[in-house]
Protein backbone atom coordinates (compact mmCIF):
# COMPACT_ATOMS: atom_id res chain seq x y z
CA UNK A 1 0.00 0.00 0.00
CA UNK A 2 2.85 2.31 0.86
CA UNK A 3 4.72 1.38 -2.63
CA UNK A 4 1.23 2.67 -4.14
CA UNK A 5 1.46 5.68 -2.32
CA UNK A 6 4.92 6.64 -2.92
CA UNK A 7 4.15 6.08 -6.47
CA UNK A 8 1.65 8.22 -6.89
CA UNK A 9 3.73 11.15 -4.71
CA UNK A 10 6.05 10.91 -7.93
CA UNK A 11 2.75 11.37 -10.52
CA UNK A 12 1.86 14.81 -7.99
CA UNK A 13 2.92 17.38 -10.71
CA UNK A 14 1.32 14.99 -13.76
CA UNK A 15 -2.08 15.31 -11.83
CA UNK A 16 -1.93 18.56 -11.26
CA UNK A 17 -1.08 19.45 -14.67
CA UNK A 18 -4.42 17.55 -15.39
CA UNK A 19 -6.98 19.10 -12.46
CA UNK A 20 -5.72 22.45 -14.03
CA UNK A 21 -6.49 21.79 -17.40
CA UNK A 22 -10.14 20.72 -16.27
CA UNK A 23 -10.15 23.11 -13.74
CA UNK A 24 -9.09 26.47 -16.64
CA UNK A 25 -12.40 25.11 -18.86
CA UNK A 26 -14.91 24.29 -16.40
CA UNK A 27 -18.47 22.79 -18.02
CA UNK A 28 -22.15 22.49 -16.34
CA UNK A 29 -24.75 19.62 -16.40
CA UNK A 30 -24.54 17.31 -19.00
CA UNK A 31 -23.11 18.99 -21.38
CA UNK A 32 -19.41 18.16 -20.98
CA UNK A 33 -17.82 18.23 -24.48
CA UNK A 34 -14.10 19.63 -23.40
CA UNK A 35 -13.86 17.45 -19.95
CA UNK A 36 -15.15 14.22 -21.93
CA UNK A 37 -12.87 14.27 -24.49
CA UNK A 38 -9.94 15.46 -22.30
CA UNK A 39 -10.61 12.55 -19.67
CA UNK A 40 -11.21 10.12 -23.16
CA UNK A 41 -7.74 11.23 -24.32
CA UNK A 42 -5.63 10.28 -21.47
CA UNK A 43 -7.57 6.84 -20.50
CA UNK A 44 -6.63 5.88 -24.16
CA UNK A 45 -2.77 7.20 -23.38
CA UNK A 46 -2.58 5.35 -20.29
CA UNK A 47 -4.60 1.89 -21.91
CA UNK A 48 -8.24 2.10 -21.42
CA UNK A 49 -10.74 1.60 -24.47
CA UNK A 50 -13.64 4.61 -22.72
CA UNK A 51 -16.46 3.92 -23.90
CA UNK A 52 -19.85 6.94 -23.91
CA UNK A 53 -22.43 6.31 -21.49
CA UNK A 54 -25.62 8.54 -21.28
CA UNK A 55 -24.89 12.14 -22.27
CA UNK A 56 -21.34 13.19 -21.58
CA UNK A 57 -20.53 10.60 -19.04
CA UNK A 58 -17.50 7.87 -19.98
CA UNK A 59 -16.81 4.36 -18.56
CA UNK A 60 -13.56 2.48 -18.44
CA UNK A 61 -12.96 -0.76 -16.63
CA UNK A 62 -9.64 -2.94 -15.61
CA UNK A 63 -9.29 -6.28 -15.30
CA UNK A 64 -6.91 -8.18 -13.18
CA UNK A 65 -4.96 -11.19 -13.34
CA UNK A 66 -7.00 -13.36 -11.60
CA UNK A 67 -10.75 -12.81 -11.81
CA UNK A 68 -12.93 -11.55 -9.23
CA UNK A 69 -15.99 -9.32 -8.37
CA UNK A 70 -16.24 -5.76 -9.79
CA UNK A 71 -16.20 -2.53 -7.74
CA UNK A 72 -17.12 0.89 -9.31
CA UNK A 73 -14.98 4.19 -8.57
CA UNK A 74 -16.67 7.64 -9.65
CA UNK A 75 -15.94 11.09 -10.10
CA UNK A 76 -18.37 13.74 -11.14
CA UNK A 77 -17.12 15.91 -13.83
CA UNK A 78 -19.16 19.02 -13.78
CA UNK A 79 -18.77 22.87 -12.38
CA UNK A 80 -21.29 25.07 -11.30
CA UNK A 81 -22.55 28.10 -13.46
CA UNK A 82 -21.01 31.06 -11.42
CA UNK A 83 -18.56 33.58 -12.24
CA UNK A 84 -15.00 32.55 -10.72
CA UNK A 85 -13.35 35.02 -8.35
CA UNK A 86 -10.17 33.70 -7.35
CA UNK A 87 -7.38 35.26 -9.26
CA UNK A 88 -5.90 31.63 -9.69
CA UNK A 89 -3.55 31.32 -12.69
CA UNK A 90 -5.33 28.66 -14.55
CA UNK A 91 -8.90 30.27 -13.28
CA UNK A 92 -11.93 29.62 -15.39
CA UNK A 93 -12.62 32.55 -17.78
CA UNK A 94 -16.21 31.09 -19.42
CA UNK A 95 -18.42 31.71 -16.62
CA UNK A 96 -18.64 28.44 -15.23
CA UNK A 97 -16.57 27.45 -12.08
CA UNK A 98 -15.65 23.82 -10.49
CA UNK A 99 -16.65 25.15 -7.38
CA UNK A 100 -17.34 22.06 -5.59
CA UNK A 101 -14.06 20.27 -6.45
CA UNK A 102 -15.11 18.39 -9.48
CA UNK A 103 -11.90 18.58 -11.25
CA UNK A 104 -10.11 17.10 -8.24
CA UNK A 105 -12.20 14.38 -7.93
CA UNK A 106 -11.49 13.67 -12.39
CA UNK A 107 -7.92 14.31 -11.90
CA UNK A 108 -7.65 12.02 -8.67
CA UNK A 109 -9.61 8.77 -10.66
CA UNK A 110 -7.37 9.84 -13.85
CA UNK A 111 -4.52 9.16 -11.13
CA UNK A 112 -6.45 5.94 -10.01
CA UNK A 113 -6.78 4.86 -13.58
CA UNK A 114 -2.85 5.27 -14.41
CA UNK A 115 -1.66 3.63 -10.23
CA UNK A 116 -4.26 0.34 -11.46
CA UNK A 117 -2.83 0.02 -14.99
CA UNK A 118 1.12 0.07 -13.05
CA UNK A 119 -0.28 -2.42 -10.64
CA UNK A 120 -2.99 -4.48 -12.81
CA UNK A 121 -0.89 -8.03 -12.08
CA UNK A 122 -1.80 -7.96 -8.51
CA UNK A 123 -5.19 -6.78 -8.95
CA UNK A 124 -7.94 -9.57 -8.61
CA UNK A 125 -11.19 -8.82 -10.17
CA UNK A 126 -12.37 -5.70 -12.24
CA UNK A 127 -12.40 -2.24 -11.44
CA UNK A 128 -14.91 -0.05 -13.38
CA UNK A 129 -14.00 3.87 -13.90
CA UNK A 130 -16.70 6.15 -13.87
CA UNK A 131 -16.64 10.07 -15.04
CA UNK A 132 -20.05 11.19 -14.65
CA UNK A 133 -21.75 14.39 -15.61
CA UNK A 134 -24.57 16.25 -13.73
CA UNK A 135 -24.09 15.22 -10.30
CA UNK A 136 -25.00 19.10 -9.38
CA UNK A 137 -28.30 18.77 -11.36
CA UNK A 138 -28.75 14.96 -9.47
CA UNK A 139 -29.73 13.36 -12.79
CA UNK A 140 -26.39 12.52 -13.93
CA UNK A 141 -26.74 9.31 -11.20
CA UNK A 142 -29.67 8.05 -12.65
CA UNK A 143 -28.72 8.48 -15.88
CA UNK A 144 -25.77 6.56 -16.00
CA UNK A 145 -27.54 3.82 -14.19
CA UNK A 146 -30.09 3.66 -16.49
CA UNK A 147 -28.24 3.59 -19.18
CA UNK A 148 -26.59 0.31 -17.80
CA UNK A 149 -23.29 1.22 -15.57
CA UNK A 150 -24.01 -0.93 -13.16
CA UNK A 151 -24.20 -3.92 -15.26
CA UNK A 152 -21.17 -5.84 -17.87
CA UNK A 153 -19.50 -6.50 -15.79
CA UNK A 154 -21.99 -6.45 -13.09
CA UNK A 155 -20.97 -4.08 -10.07
CA UNK A 156 -20.69 -5.60 -6.43
CA UNK A 157 -20.25 -2.13 -4.46
CA UNK A 158 -19.08 1.33 -5.29
CA UNK A 159 -17.53 3.88 -4.20
CA UNK A 160 -16.44 7.84 -4.48
CA UNK A 161 -14.30 10.67 -2.82
CA UNK A 162 -15.10 14.20 -2.62
CA UNK A 163 -13.23 16.88 -1.47
CA UNK A 164 -13.94 19.14 1.55
CA UNK A 165 -12.89 22.47 2.06
CA UNK A 166 -12.23 23.67 5.37
CA UNK A 167 -11.41 20.44 6.96
CA UNK A 168 -7.53 19.71 7.14
CA UNK A 169 -5.63 18.51 4.07
CA UNK A 170 -5.14 15.07 4.16
CA UNK A 171 -7.72 14.32 6.74
CA UNK A 172 -10.81 11.76 5.55
CA UNK A 173 -13.87 11.83 6.87
CA UNK A 174 -15.63 8.60 7.00
CA UNK A 175 -19.68 8.76 7.48
CA UNK A 176 -21.53 5.76 8.62
CA UNK A 177 -25.40 5.34 7.68
CA UNK A 178 -27.43 8.05 6.95
CA UNK A 179 -24.72 10.19 6.01
CA UNK A 180 -25.68 12.88 3.26
CA UNK A 181 -29.38 14.37 3.34
CA UNK A 182 -31.98 13.48 0.08
CA UNK A 183 -32.44 15.91 -2.07
CA UNK A 184 -35.67 17.11 -4.25
CA UNK A 185 -35.21 19.97 -6.44
CA UNK A 186 -38.86 22.04 -6.97
CA UNK A 187 -40.24 24.75 -9.49
CA UNK A 188 -43.83 26.69 -8.69
CA UNK A 189 -45.03 28.20 -11.78
CA UNK A 190 -47.56 31.03 -10.72
CA UNK A 191 -49.82 32.35 -13.17
CA UNK A 192 -51.82 35.48 -13.27
CA UNK A 193 -53.15 37.73 -15.79
CA UNK A 194 -50.82 40.77 -16.84
CA UNK A 195 -52.09 44.43 -16.59
CA UNK A 196 -50.76 47.96 -16.02
CA UNK A 197 -48.88 48.50 -12.65
CA UNK A 198 -51.10 51.70 -11.89
CA UNK A 199 -54.63 49.52 -12.03
CA UNK A 200 -53.77 46.46 -10.59
CA UNK A 201 -57.30 45.61 -10.16
CA UNK A 202 -57.64 44.81 -13.41
CA UNK A 203 -55.08 41.81 -13.40
CA UNK A 204 -54.53 38.96 -10.63
CA UNK A 205 -50.53 39.87 -9.33
CA UNK A 206 -48.10 36.40 -9.49
CA UNK A 207 -45.51 37.96 -7.57
CA UNK A 208 -47.90 38.85 -4.86
CA UNK A 209 -49.49 35.24 -4.91
CA UNK A 210 -45.88 34.44 -5.18
CA UNK A 211 -44.69 36.03 -2.04
CA UNK A 212 -47.68 34.27 0.05
CA UNK A 213 -46.63 31.29 -1.21
CA UNK A 214 -43.01 31.62 -0.16
CA UNK A 215 -44.13 32.99 3.11
CA UNK A 216 -46.28 30.06 3.77
CA UNK A 217 -43.58 27.44 2.58
CA UNK A 218 -41.63 28.78 6.01
CA UNK A 219 -44.12 26.99 8.15
CA UNK A 220 -43.75 23.61 7.02
CA UNK A 221 -40.42 22.78 8.44
CA UNK A 222 -41.50 25.13 11.60
CA UNK A 223 -44.96 23.70 12.67
CA UNK A 224 -45.09 20.53 10.66
CA UNK A 225 -42.21 18.46 11.04
CA UNK A 226 -40.56 16.86 14.16
CA UNK A 227 -37.51 18.52 15.39
CA UNK A 228 -36.07 15.21 15.29
CA UNK A 229 -36.79 14.61 12.14
CA UNK A 230 -34.04 17.31 10.09
CA UNK A 231 -35.03 18.67 7.24
CA UNK A 232 -34.22 21.46 5.57
CA UNK A 233 -36.90 23.90 2.83
CA UNK A 234 -34.76 26.73 1.13
CA UNK A 235 -36.28 28.23 -2.07
CA UNK A 236 -32.82 29.73 -3.90
CA UNK A 237 -34.96 31.30 -6.84
CA UNK A 238 -37.82 33.88 -7.23
CA UNK A 239 -38.33 35.69 -10.35
CA UNK A 240 -41.02 37.91 -11.78
CA UNK A 241 -41.66 40.94 -14.08
CA UNK A 242 -39.50 42.49 -16.48
CA UNK A 243 -40.36 46.60 -15.64
CA UNK A 244 -40.95 48.72 -12.81
CA UNK A 245 -44.67 49.67 -14.20
CA UNK A 246 -45.94 45.87 -15.56
CA UNK A 247 -47.69 43.66 -13.90
CA UNK A 248 -46.37 40.32 -15.32
CA UNK A 249 -48.07 37.21 -16.38
CA UNK A 250 -45.98 34.73 -14.24
CA UNK A 251 -43.62 34.16 -11.43
CA UNK A 252 -41.88 31.05 -10.67
CA UNK A 253 -40.09 30.04 -7.83
CA UNK A 254 -37.15 27.22 -7.31
CA UNK A 255 -35.86 25.27 -4.20
CA UNK A 256 -34.82 22.50 -2.74
CA UNK A 257 -36.05 20.08 0.14
CA UNK A 258 -33.17 18.17 1.92
CA UNK A 259 -33.88 15.33 4.29
CA UNK A 260 -33.00 12.66 6.01
CA UNK A 261 -36.67 10.10 5.86
CA UNK A 262 -37.27 9.87 2.60
CA UNK A 263 -41.20 9.68 3.77
CA UNK A 264 -40.59 13.65 5.06
CA UNK A 265 -39.43 14.66 2.14
CA UNK A 266 -42.19 13.43 0.35
CA UNK A 267 -44.94 14.61 2.38
CA UNK A 268 -43.08 18.09 2.64
CA UNK A 269 -43.38 18.09 -1.09
CA UNK A 270 -47.41 16.95 -0.99
CA UNK A 271 -47.79 19.89 1.19
CA UNK A 272 -45.59 22.79 -1.26
CA UNK A 273 -47.92 21.24 -3.47
CA UNK A 274 -51.20 21.93 -1.45
CA UNK A 275 -49.86 25.49 -0.34
CA UNK A 276 -48.98 26.54 -3.65
CA UNK A 277 -52.54 25.59 -5.32
CA UNK A 278 -54.36 26.91 -1.89
CA UNK A 279 -52.50 30.24 -2.04
CA UNK A 280 -53.01 30.80 -5.74
CA UNK A 281 -56.40 29.85 -5.43
CA UNK A 282 -57.17 32.44 -3.09
CA UNK A 283 -56.02 35.10 -4.91
CA UNK A 284 -57.60 34.49 -8.67
CA UNK A 285 -54.49 32.93 -9.64
CA UNK A 286 -52.71 29.02 -10.49
CA UNK A 287 -50.11 27.66 -9.35
CA UNK A 288 -48.21 24.22 -10.82
CA UNK A 289 -45.68 22.86 -9.11
CA UNK A 290 -43.20 20.31 -10.79
CA UNK A 291 -40.25 18.66 -9.18
CA UNK A 292 -36.78 19.14 -11.17
CA UNK A 293 -34.96 16.32 -10.05
CA UNK A 294 -34.27 14.47 -6.80
CA UNK A 295 -31.69 12.30 -5.08
CA UNK A 296 -32.39 9.93 -1.97
CA UNK A 297 -30.77 10.04 1.18
CA UNK A 298 -27.13 8.74 0.97
CA UNK A 299 -26.89 5.86 2.57
CA UNK A 300 -22.89 4.43 3.47
CA UNK A 301 -22.29 1.06 4.11
CA UNK A 302 -20.97 0.66 7.48
CA UNK A 303 -19.00 -2.72 6.64
CA UNK A 304 -17.22 -0.87 4.39
CA UNK A 305 -16.64 2.39 5.55
CA UNK A 306 -14.40 0.59 8.40
CA UNK A 307 -12.64 -2.39 5.85
CA UNK A 308 -11.45 0.93 4.14
CA UNK A 309 -10.59 2.59 7.32
CA UNK A 310 -8.12 -0.10 7.86
CA UNK A 311 -6.74 0.07 4.90
CA UNK A 312 -5.79 3.89 5.01
CA UNK A 313 -4.82 3.49 8.01
CA UNK A 314 -1.76 1.10 6.72
CA UNK A 315 -0.18 4.28 4.70
CA UNK A 316 -1.52 7.48 6.21
CA UNK A 317 -1.11 8.15 10.21
CA UNK A 318 -4.39 7.13 11.96
CA UNK A 319 -5.59 10.32 13.15
CA UNK A 320 -5.96 11.15 9.59
CA UNK A 321 -8.38 8.85 9.43
CA UNK A 322 -11.89 10.18 10.95
CA UNK A 323 -15.00 8.16 11.54
CA UNK A 324 -18.19 10.61 11.89
CA UNK A 325 -21.20 8.67 13.24
CA UNK A 326 -23.67 11.27 11.51
CA UNK A 327 -23.16 13.48 8.57
CA UNK A 328 -24.84 16.77 7.24
CA UNK A 329 -27.52 18.07 5.03
CA UNK A 330 -25.91 18.41 2.06
CA UNK A 331 -26.87 15.96 -0.88
CA UNK A 332 -25.00 13.81 -3.66
CA UNK A 333 -26.38 12.00 -6.81
CA UNK A 334 -23.87 8.98 -5.63
CA UNK A 335 -26.47 8.46 -3.27
CA UNK A 336 -28.81 6.87 -6.14
CA UNK A 337 -25.96 4.22 -6.17
CA UNK A 338 -26.38 3.24 -3.04
CA UNK A 339 -29.89 1.49 -3.51
CA UNK A 340 -28.40 -0.57 -6.03
CA UNK A 341 -25.40 -1.82 -4.34
CA UNK A 342 -23.15 -0.94 -1.33
CA UNK A 343 -21.38 2.09 -0.95
CA UNK A 344 -18.86 3.88 0.37
CA UNK A 345 -18.68 7.34 0.01
CA UNK A 346 -15.38 9.65 2.19
CA UNK A 347 -14.59 13.21 2.41
CA UNK A 348 -10.99 14.06 1.77
CA UNK A 349 -10.32 17.41 3.48
CA UNK A 350 -8.65 20.09 1.19
CA UNK A 351 -7.32 22.77 2.96
CA UNK A 352 -7.92 25.14 5.82
CA UNK A 353 -7.05 28.98 6.46
CA UNK A 354 -4.61 28.28 8.98
CA UNK A 355 -3.15 26.22 6.79
CA UNK A 356 -2.86 28.77 3.80
CA UNK A 357 -5.31 32.18 3.76
CA UNK A 358 -6.75 30.95 0.40
CA UNK A 359 -8.14 27.64 1.51
CA UNK A 360 -11.40 27.11 3.39
CA UNK A 361 -13.88 29.15 1.79
CA UNK A 362 -17.22 27.57 1.21
CA UNK A 363 -18.02 24.94 -1.39
CA UNK A 364 -19.63 26.36 -4.49
CA UNK A 365 -18.16 30.09 -3.27
CA UNK A 366 -17.30 31.94 -6.34
CA UNK A 367 -13.30 32.37 -4.78
CA UNK A 368 -13.06 28.66 -3.26
CA UNK A 369 -9.64 27.26 -3.34
CA UNK A 370 -8.37 23.70 -2.76
CA UNK A 371 -5.32 22.25 -1.79
CA UNK A 372 -3.87 20.71 -4.77
CA UNK A 373 -1.27 18.58 -2.88
CA UNK A 374 -3.87 16.62 -1.55
CA UNK A 375 -4.49 14.99 -5.41
CA UNK A 376 -1.76 12.23 -4.84
CA UNK A 377 -3.60 10.79 -1.43
CA UNK A 378 -6.88 10.94 -3.14
CA UNK A 379 -5.71 8.15 -6.19
CA UNK A 380 -3.76 6.41 -3.96
CA UNK A 381 -7.09 6.19 -1.60
CA UNK A 382 -9.49 4.61 -4.63
CA UNK A 383 -6.19 2.93 -5.64
CA UNK A 384 -5.71 1.09 -2.67
CA UNK A 385 -9.36 0.52 -1.85
CA UNK A 386 -10.20 -0.84 -4.67
CA UNK A 387 -7.88 -3.33 -4.91
CA UNK A 388 -7.45 -4.21 -1.28
CA UNK A 389 -11.40 -4.63 -1.24
CA UNK A 390 -11.37 -6.62 -4.28
CA UNK A 391 -8.32 -9.59 -2.90
CA UNK A 392 -10.14 -9.49 0.04
CA UNK A 393 -14.20 -10.39 -1.27
CA UNK A 394 -12.99 -12.26 -4.13
CA UNK A 395 -14.18 -15.57 -3.18
CA UNK A 396 -16.94 -14.12 -1.41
Amino acid sequence: MNEIYQQAKLLQSEFVKIRREIHRNAEVGIQLQHTKAFVKEKLIAYGYEPRDIANSSIVATIGGALPGKTILLRADMDGLAIQEDTALDFQSVNGAMHGCGHDMHTAMLLGAAKLLKMYQNQLQGNVKLLFQEDEEGFTGAKAVIRDGVLENPKVDAAMALHVSSGTPSNTVLCGLGHFMAGCTLFRIEVSGVGCHGAMPENGVDPINIAAHIYLSLQEIAAREVAAQDPCVLTVGKFAGGQTPNIIPEKAVLEGTIRYKNKETGDRIFKRIQEISNLCAESFRGKAVVTEIASAPPLINNDEMIFEFCDYMKQFIAPQQVVILPQGGMGSEDFASFSDQVPIAYLLLGAGTSQENEAYGKPMHNQGVVFNEDILSLGSSILTICAMNWLNKHRTD
